[in-house]
């Protein structure tokens, strides 16, 4: 247990996991992890929150999104809330579904789209109007659905990070869900303690200003898992 550069409210524990990238084994081991944590350590209220990026590069993009839109994710945990965040690779797909733009489509599939559409069986040839029309309507509603950042105590969870000087509520989305510099060596203090993924570190990364979670689970590192409770952190990896 490390100390934390935020709190939390009394009785209240956060577990924020890192970025699975089709990873579905990986996501089903950090479920059964939290799940037998939160047995052995009981708390009023415990909330989990995945920060993005379930799609792309890994082999089970679909099992990744089938396992989130069950009604209670997290087998023998039944006792906590879930919140999704949008990542950018949510984002890439989305835009290239909007817009049809050919563009669009081909930086998502150069940066692991390809491996998406295998998981739901859809050739990547068709373009963005025939995906949208093969994608599981559940699958879509759910990508659809995802929201930007989650505040509670003395943290903000986004997938990315948050652009030094810029109040939280003026925040732009493409920082929200693509920044890396200048927030990762800033040496000031933000609106509040970012808990992020997005930037593959070698471990789990504790900063005055931000927490990083993201340890390249499809590069062939652990998924990482932050918990965070009172004014300490540790962290779960599977």
């Amino acid at each position: 247990m490390t100390p934390a550069p935020a709190t939390l409210p009394p009785g209240q524990r956060v577990y924020a996991i890192g970025d699975v990238h089709g990873c579905a084994d990986r996501l089903d081991r950090m479920h059964a992890a939290v799940a037998e944590d939160l047995a052995a350590r009981p708390v009023a209220r415990a909330l989990v929150i995945h920060l993005g990026d379930y799609i792309d590069r890994g082999p089970d993009s679909a099992g990744v999104i089938e396992r989130l839109i069950r009604p209670f994710p997290v087998p023998g945990a039944a006792g906590a809330r879930v919140f999704n965040l949008a990542g950018n690779h949510e984002d890439m797909l989305l835009t290239a579904l909007a817009s049809g733009d050919l563009g669009a489509a081909d930086l998502w599939l150069r940066n692991g789209g390809g491996d998406t559409l295998a998981s739901w069986g859809i050739p990547w040839r068709g373009g963005p109007a025939a995906w949208q029309r093969a994608i599981p309507p559940a699958h879509l509603g759910f990508l659809r659905g995802l929201s930007l950042l989650y505040r509670v105590g003395g943290y903000v969870f986004v997938h990315a990070g948050l652009r030094p000087g810029v109040n939280l509520e003026a925040q732009a989305r493409e920082d929200l869900l693509w920044i890396r510099e200048p927030f990762l060596s800033y040496d000031g203090l933000l609106p509040a303690v970012a808990v992020h993924g997005h930037t593959p570190e070698d471990a789990p990364s504790v900063h005055p200003h931000r927490i990083g979670v993201d340890t390249g689970a499809v590069l062939g590192g652990p998924l990482s898992c932050a918990v965070l409770e009172a004014d300490s952190v540790r962290f779960l990896q599977t």
